[in-house]
């Protein structure tokens, strides 16, 4: 009689703060505390100076003009709250960006426009036709960077795009403009008529030119990114509400809206700033050389008559944060029967080999190990696909990362929650895994509730699931468009969406092959 093996008992275990690295090797887990200290990784001969540009209404580069003053010099953290003997452990003074970054700060913008109409984007704006309201409006900034970008004979690494506030309210996808309101436009078809025409196409193709402006996402900010790729502009989308918040009261006397204390701004604009203009501001700290780690993307385009195509991308991330998106074959991705995206064996080679010669051009050889990371599991032909597009000394390791059961908890005794980097595990090859909880750092939890797990699976391939866990735990640190201690999900998947949203908001011809600062 045989024995039935025993199921696997479930065990927690504790993976230290992975340690960031700045500059002169210096180590230390909080993003601020380092540039504060240290200053960027790196040499200062890399990026001497930022040269921005800026664009916006004459009140919009007003305002700017002012908060990038404030940037050359130091900022204070806020005060004790009234409920608080003590300042909270994650505010750090802002020393000022040169003093941070170690690059030089213009006070006066190098690029400027700054003659925008108001009157004009309003009218735009209130367009009845969401899709030509926002692809008009987009029209009215892309037009002047594009031309702007084109006469320089040193263009701006890249442009700070002010927006007014009514920008931000009415360029999204659910906004809506009061009837009373409304303007006429000059597109007539509908998007009904225009999902019709993609199998039942007219003699002349006139509707089909007209029908066009729905293949353009209602979303400005997502429009404008994806608009702005063929023409490789970088671009740092703000606010004047973030900028000059004291300017814009409800009749109450209250701010329209809540936002961080300044010096939690400069941290955050300064480090995207630093980032987009080709610095580095930290790295992981003793990562293993060689490893590549892709995250894969899918979106489907409301215009689609078939509701399996997809658009598929990969985003390649380097340990040390460098990241590059390649867009992949736009096809049935989408399994009705599963809920599920899959490339076939074609399209999955096709995209690997991309994403490894990449690789190759930048470390003059193939990657040593390969992490892909996925919401969804992988099939066997797709597998096959990636192994076919990887070179033979590569280890390719497929991880499926997904949100955890919402009811699962995890407690410990005291005031706080658990610790961010428990993990529980559950298989051999599955853990829950605590992104988010308690920083010994910043002495608290950040979140406003019991933190949840994120499910890490092993599917594919052979790698020791505590390196797999603690190269998620590294990838939650390397986000360069803000200056916070962690995310909850890692690099990989976080920014997913976004470079998935941004990759399907406006046609792309050619299939683009960029850093991942175009995207964010």
């Amino acid at each position: 009689m045989t024995s039935r093996p025993l199921p696997f008992k479930p065990r927690t275990l504790y993976l230290e703060e992975p340690l960031l690295e700045f500059r002169h090797g210096q180590r230390l887990v909080y993003p601020r505390d380092g540039l504060f200290l240290y200053g960027p990784v790196g040499e200062t001969k890399q990026l001497p100076a930022i040269r921005y540009g800026v664009i916006g209404t004459p009140d919009g580069v007003q305002r700017f003009r002012a908060w990038a003053m404030t940037m050359a010099g130091f900022i204070d953290i806020p005060p004790p709250g009234p409920r608080s003997r003590a300042v909270e452990p994650q505010h750090v003074p802002f020393p000022g960006f040169a003093e941070a970054f170690h690059a030089d700060w213009p006070i006066d913008p190098p690029c400027l426009i700054d003659d925008l109409d108001d009157a004009e984007i309003e009218r735009t704006l209130r367009i009845a036709n969401r899709h030509e309201a926002i692809r008009s409006t987009v029209d009215l900034f892309l037009s002047r960077l594009v031309a702007e970008n084109n006469r320089l004979e040193s263009a701006p690494q890249f442009w700070f795009v002010v927006i007014p506030e009514r920008v931000y309210d009415l360029g999204r996808p659910q906004s809506t403009v009061r009837r009373d309101d409304r303007v006429a436009g000059t597109v007539t078809i509908t998007q009904r008529r225009a999902r019709q025409l993609q199998t039942q196409p007219t003699l002349f193709g006139d509707d089909e030119r007209e029908a066009e402006v729905y293949q353009y996402a209602t979303h400005f900010r997502r429009q404008l990114k994806a608009r702005l790729l063929k023409e490789r502009i970088v671009t740092q989308i703000v606010r004047e509400t973030t900028l000059a918040p004291g300017d814009f009261r409800r009749e109450s006397g209250m701010p329209v809206r809540r936002v961080e204390d300044p010096a939690t701004i400069a941290w955050k604009l300064g480090t995207g700033a630093y980032y987009k203009a080709g610095g580095k501001p930290w790295q992981l700290a003793d990562v293993r050389p060689g490893v590549c780690y892709v995250g894969l993307v899918y979106k489907r385009s409301e215009l689609m008559s078939d509701k399996r195509h997809a658009c598929c991308a990969a985003q390649m991330f380097l340990s040390d944060g460098e990241g590059v998106v390649f867009r992949g074959a736009l096809g049935p991705w989408f399994q009705t029967d599963t809920k599920q995206f899959h490339l076939d064996h074609d399209a999955a080679r096709n995209l690997i080999q991309m994403v490894v010669g990449e690789y190759s051009r930048l470390h003059d050889g193939p990657p040593s190990e390969l992490f892909i990371h996925a919401k969804s599991a992988f099939t066997d032909d797709e597998w096959r696909g990636f192994a076919a597009g990887c070179d033979d000394e590569t280890n390719l390791v497929g991880v499926q990362i997904a949100d955890a059961r919402d009811d699962l908890k995890l407690y410990r005794p005291g005031e706080y929650p658990v610790i961010r980097g428990t993990a529980l595990q559950i298989g051999e090859r599955h853990a829950l895994l605590w992104t988010s909880g308690y920083v010994p750092r910043l002495d608290t939890y950040m979140g406003p509730e019991t933190p949840n797990p994120i499910s890490v699976r092993v599917l594919r391939g052979e790698c020791p699931q505590t390196t797999v866990l603690a190269d998620v735990l590294g990838l939650t640190k390397i986000n360069f468009n803000s200056c916070l201690h962690n995310d909850r999900l890692p690099v990989t998947i976080r920014f997913a969406n976004a470079v998935g949203d941004v990759l399907i908001s406006a046609p792309i011809d050619s299939e683009p092959k960029l850093p991942f600062k175009f995207y964010i």
